[in-house]
Order: C-alpha cells, then structure tokens, then sequence
C-alpha cells in the first residue's frame, strides 16, 4: 500500500506525519487490499478537515472525510471510519466470490 499525504493551506509537520503513519498502520491487515491511499488534510478558517481516497486492488475507490476543529481527533476519526468501511468492503468482495462459486457449483 502506498501511502501519499497532501496539505491544502497546511504544512504537514513532520510530528502530523509521524501521528498519521501509526493510526494508518492499524489498517496494516489490509495492506494487500489496497493499492494505495491518498490523504489531505485541509486547514479552513477555525477547522480541520481530513480527507482519504483508498484505492483497492479489485477496483473500488472509496472516498470518507472527517472535520472537527482539532486535527488529531479528526486523524483519529477518520482512521476509524476507514478502517469500518474497508472491513464491509473486503465482506463484499468475499461474499461476492463465495457467492459466485457456489452458483457455478449447482449447475
């Protein structure tokens, strides 16, 4: 998985970098799902938003955002919501092949 970080009016410290590279390797076991990851951390007015695009192999791009007006609670929220979404994803894919097996297997 690659992993790629952007800041929009943000420069990305290298303590934010460090931050962002341990909650993203909670999703270390589903490393070989994904292609890459793309992340963007914006800076408005008085909030930070946190942006992904993850990439899987099979195809799928999904796209999640978190804002909040701290940045790490943000990091820490989206790392949550991607590590939900790519576990339904990865469900998906599963019952889709199991299901496509089992169909060729009756006829």
């Amino acid at each position: 998985m690659t992993l790629t970080m952007k800041g929009v009016h943000y420069d990305i410290s290298d303590r934010t970098k460090e931050f962002l590279d341990d909650k993203m390797s909670h999703l270390d076991p589903f490393k070989d799902l994904i292609v890459n990851a793309d992340i963007v951390i914006t800076k408005d007015k008085n909030e930070y938003r946190v942006e992904s695009n993850i990439h899987f192999r099979w195809g799928t791009m999904v796209h999640l955002h978190e804002v909040d007006l701290e940045l790490y609670p943000a990091i820490e929220k989206l790392v949550d919501k991607l590590d939900a979404k790519i576990s339904k994803e990865k469900e998906k894919v599963k019952d889709h092949h199991h299901q496509s097996h089992h169909d060729v297997k009756e006829e």
